[in-house]
């Protein structure tokens, strides 16, 4: 596939995804799936810095208008795009020559484990501190924090699963 039809696809399907059914969806008062930080993942990694920090943004910034949010997922979403070069080369070993045929597909699951759940957490760590903005609420933000990293990540994880055993 073409790799702007690629992005393209894939910022309106995380987009049209979160808006329209995971932002429904409210377990146990704690649990609500994130999943549009798929968005990060899996944006290519090349030199095109700038218009990724752009598009991880404006996909925040569009998730923050459907949901009267603010602009919180549009900083947490700007952060870990922003963050994700270091964790890359962390968590990864890989140098700025190895980003041209970097692949997660190619890399060991545990090491891609580590750099999603990353991910995950820091991204809703950041949105549930700014959506309580408040020191007295920290053991909230740790359990929304927790609960819906796990529940993100297990959805991210069984969701790249049966795309990849379809191809």
């Amino acid at each position: 596939m073409n790799k702007a039809l690629y992005i393209t696809f894939l910022f309106l399907f995380l987009l049209f995804l979160q808006v329209f059914l995971l932002n429904n969806i409210l377990f146990l008062g704690y649990i609500n799936p994130y999943l549009y930080v798929a968005f990060v993942i899996f944006y290519p990694l090349k030199k095109e810095r700038y218009l990724f920090l752009f598009l991880s943004f404006l996909l925040g910034l569009s998730i923050d208008f459907f949901s009267d949010s603010g602009g919180i997922n549009a900083f947490s979403l700007l952060f870990i795009a922003y963050l994700r070069l270091f964790l890359i080369r962390i968590i990864f070993k890989k140098t700025e020559q190895d980003y041209l045929l970097f692949n997660l597909d190619q890399e060991p699951f545990g090491k891609v484990f580590n750099y999603v759940i990353s991910l995950v957490v820091i991204h809703h760590f950041i949105l549930f501190s700014l959506a309580n903005f408040s020191t007295q609420n920290f053991s909230s933000v740790i359990v929304n924090t927790l609960y819906s990293s796990i529940f993100t990540s297990v959805l991210f994880f069984l969701g790249t699963y049966i795309i990849r055993k379809k191809k």
